[in-house]
């Protein structure tokens, strides 16, 4: 079995969703930051600290957005494995909301 890749022995980047693109954002953010800043300035060591603080800045700002969508896709998918689930259980029952529309219409 192999052994996970674990960025700084703590995150698992392979198991925990929006690890690896957060890393691999953040080590963009942190580049273009770090250069941007150079290029800008041509301080050496106030630029490899921007391209730290760039680095953390969108590692983190990313890892929130999508843990966000991560996070509201799965009670999506909950509510709709729900709806299926009780559309299974009440198809063709007098709980039936669908039997009960074509009821009222037929009786009138």
């Amino acid at each position: 079995m192999e052994k996970p890749f674990k960025l700084l022995g703590i995150l698992d980047v392979e198991n925990i969703p929006c690890s690896r693109d957060s890393v691999l954002y953040g080590s963009l953010g942190s580049v273009v930051a770090g250069l941007g800043h150079f290029l800008l300035t041509s301080r050496i060591r106030r630029s490899c600290d921007v391209g730290i603080g760039g680095f953390i800045v969108v590692t983190l700002g990313y890892w929130f957005h999508c843990r966000y969508n991560y996070a509201k896709l799965r009670i999506q998918e909950r509510m709709a494995r729900d709806g299926i689930k009780n559309k299974i259980l009440y198809e063709s029952t007098h709980l039936d909301p669908d039997r009960k529309q074509t009821n009222s219409n037929s009786s009138h």
